[in-house]
């Protein structure tokens, strides 16, 4: 996994990423490759590194070690803002939403139009791009004047998801966008990003809701202790076999500790 296949051409290469916090070893040379478009499902359980790999992806921790190569070129971020301006954008878990504004000002929050001489807010604007971005994303939200605090958990997730495609990216990462939804309102961020990912952007989705990764993604990678434990084709693996991996090591602790 350390040089490129034949014939690919990858969005991203995070090769041999390395952190540490005090005593523990967080990322331990971890190499994780995305395509243009490409949806990548990131797995493992609770503490394997999956949050970490993405926040030096996004900008937000600063690798101890490792190199990370986009679009071609190696690039190094020093907080978020460096990723951005290269087209990452990440949508946190908590979706950082403010609930007192309507779903217009969500979308743009600091990046309001405002009408000429720059005093004003363009409000008509607003609403007539947030109403275009959404309905270019088939977000079934019927009016943008409305506070996000009253929309259903579906709704405030495309929102967090739609507010992030406004920034143009090239890379999105979802973390855990389906946790505590509804069936119909998990439908509605999967079909969400099979359209982001056909609109060319490509997509790393982390989830403990393994079924909904054979729907979206073309690779699954599963973490370890801060490991790449494996990279699997989407098409060719069963539902069993990516428990097995994700399970894998953990049976044979407990195989060790019975000796």
């Amino acid at each position: 996994m350390t040089d490129q296949e034949p014939g690919r051409v990858d969005r991203v290469v995070m090769r041999d990423i390395r952190k540490r916090y005090g005593m523990v070893d967080a990322l331990r040379g971890v190499t994780l490759r995305v395509g243009p478009g490409e949806v990548v499902g990131l797995v493992g359980d609770n503490a394997a590194g999956k949050s970490t790999l993405m926040k030096v992806l996004a900008g937000a921790v600063v690798p101890d070690s490792g190199e990370i190569v986009f679009d071609g070129r190696p690039v190094a971020f020093a907080n978020p803002k460096d990723a951005r301006e290269l087209g990452i954008e990440m949508v946190y878990q908590d979706l950082a939403l403010c609930d007192d504004i309507d779903v217009a000002g969500n979308l743009f929050l600091g990046r309001e139009p405002r009408k000429a001489g720059g005093l004003m807010l363009d409000v008509r604007k607003m609403h007539a791009d947030a109403r275009r971005h959404l309905d270019a994303l088939n977000i079934r939200i019927p009016l943008t004047d409305i506070p996000v605090g009253g929309l259903s958990g579906g709704q405030r997730q495309a929102v967090a998801i739609a507010r992030a495609v406004t920034f143009g990216p090239k890379l999105l990462i979802l973390d855990e966008p389906t946790a505590a939804l509804a069936v119909a309102e998990v439908e509605t961020v999967l079909e969400l990003i099979k359209t982001v990912s056909a609109q060319g952007v490509s997509v790393i989705l982390i989830t403990h809701r393994l079924q909904d990764l054979f729907r979206v993604c073309d690779r699954l990678c599963v973490m370890y202790e801060g490991t790449l434990r494996a990279d699997l084709d989407a098409r060719n693996t069963s539902l069993e076999r990516l428990v097995s991996e994700i399970v894998a090591h953990d049976e044979g602790e407990k195989e060790g500790s019975r000796r």
